[in-house]
């Protein structure tokens, strides 16, 4: 996360330096989020039948890859290759930790544990790191592809260490199943389809909980810097801001679904971060930029809420194979969003692409999670496999 957070700034600025226009930029994206889709539910099967630590370290790899091709790509065409590795790496090690959040977490400390991780990860890294990212792109000569190319080499060298760290220290520590026949595949991942309640509807609103990565983030610092003027350095501290609220309130967040639901958090955290793109849409000075920054650091409060609802939904036993499938969809459907931002961006106009995703969310994903069953005290039979 922190090294991530130090490119993701500049990330889409980069790729339209490159010769990219928005459209493409939703492509280049959404080639990456179908990729990691399709392996989703394959890569969720191998965890259950042989643990995590493998796919973590493939994982890691993959997110080494992306930042050589981007610190050596010379046009837009390459960065396809590079968020492809993106996309599948960031899938395959995301999976491997949300698995192991699944299964070792009690559901009365689950969203506490999981806000402390992502306080520390996307809050306190997730604030130092665009600073430093911020300093690098000065010194190296601004906004431009030259200025922003180093970055790339200072996460790739970062992402080595990572992966040296998981090799040394990340045990195998995973129930793992005799069974592990590649034709047991399908039947193992419609079982899992069958051992939760109203998992489709689950699917559907989870996917809709991704757009503002797939289409708001992607496209916040473009609209900052092309339509609001917005430099370097504010670029830099919406990042920093983003990061704060779940430094300040993931925790305490955390705490208070696991002692009032899932369900109620949601309500309130949702509707915090489209805040964010009326503020980053209207906002008249570098200020309110920085704010909407903040605003949008409830997504990812949010989605930490979400995703402790999720794993609550089916059996331990189908955790990783279970977190497959969401992620297919997720990522199909962010595929199928991000395309439709750049086309939005360039046909409508910008400001489109943040009250597109603010209508889908308030017509569709909060009506069907009303109808979802609370899950902090939900209880599954015990599974036989």
């Amino acid at each position: 996360m922190f090294l991530y957070s130090i490119v993701s700034p500049y990330l889409s600025i980069y790729t339209m330096s490159l010769g990219a226009t928005a459209t493409q930029l939703g492509l280049v994206n959404s080639v990456g989020m179908v990729a990691a889709g399709l392996i989703a539910p394959f890569i969720g099967w191998i965890i259950d039948r042989r643990g995590v630590r493998q796919v973590y370290l493939v994982g890691i790899g993959l997110l080494a890859i992306f930042y050589l091709v981007y610190a050596v790509a010379g046009g837009w065409s390459i960065a396809v290759f590079g968020m492809i590795a993106y996309w599948v790496g960031k899938g395959m090690s995301g999976q491997a930790c949300s698995t192991i959040c699944g299964n070792s977490l009690r559901n009365e400390d689950r969203a506490t544990a999981m806000s402390l991780c992502e306080t520390l990860a996307a809050g306190v890294l997730g604030m130092l790191a665009p600073v430093l990212g911020a300093a690098l792109v000065a010194r190296f000569g601004g906004l431009t592809v030259d200025g922003i190319r180093p970055l790339f080499y200072v996460s790739l060298f970062g992402t080595a260490m990572t992966f040296v760290m998981i090799y040394v220290f990340l045990p195998n520590a995973h129930r793992v199943s005799t069974a592990s026949r590649f034709r047991d595949l399908l039947r193992d991942l419609s079982a899992v389809l069958h051992s939760g309640e109203k998992l489709g509807r689950w699917l559907v609103i989870d996917a809709i909980g991704f757009l503002p990565f797939g289409m708001v983030i992607p496209f916040a610092q473009p609209f900052a810097y092309h339509v609001k003027g917005a430099d370097e350095l504010i670029l830099g501290m919406m990042l920093t801001a983003y990061a704060l609220t779940p430094l300040v309130l993931g925790i305490v967040v955390g705490r208070i679904a696991d002692r009032i639901g899932r369900k109620r958090v949601l309500y309130i955290t949702i509707p915090l971060s489209w805040l964010s793109s009326i503020a980053l849409i209207f906002a008249p000075n570098s200020g309110v930029l920085v704010l909407s920054g903040v605003l949008l650091g409830f997504a990812t409060v949010s989605s930490v809420t979400a995703g402790a609802m999720g794993y609550e939904l089916v059996p331990k036993a189908h955790m990783g194979r279970w977190i497959g499938i969401s992620r297919l969809v997720r990522m199909l459907v962010g595929a199928a969003a991000a395309t439709l931002a750049g086309l939005i961006w360039d046909h409508l106009g910008p400001a489109y692409v943040f009250v597109t995703v603010i209508a889908i969310e308030l017509c569709i994903r909060m009506p069907l999670l009303i109808t979802m069953p609370e899950t902090l005290h939900l209880k599954h039979q015990p599974d036989s496999e």
